[in-house]
């Protein structure tokens, strides 16, 4: 067994969100193209968890400015 890497994943992946918030979005394709162009991960697996945790970080994140938006027009 590997050494279970999330915290360093988690931090990529929350520097790139804050880094570049226009950019990714709730498609993990797109951000795994986004995430092997803005880094240099070299390891396919790292590449693919860090790509789905901004596509959680990023899907989370609209989910949570909806309700507001829904408030608003009501």
């Amino acid at each position: 067994m590997g050494k279970v890497q999330t915290e360093q994943v988690k931090r990529i992946a929350r520097e790139l969100v804050e880094q570049f918030p226009d950019k990714f979005t709730r498609d993990f394709e797109n951000n795994k193209k986004l995430v092997k162009a803005l880094t240099n991960i070299s390891s396919t697996k790292i590449r693919n968890q860090v790509a789905g945790y901004t596509t959680r970080l990023v899907a989370a994140t609209q989910v949570t400015e909806a309700p507001e938006s829904e408030e608003k027009t009501e």
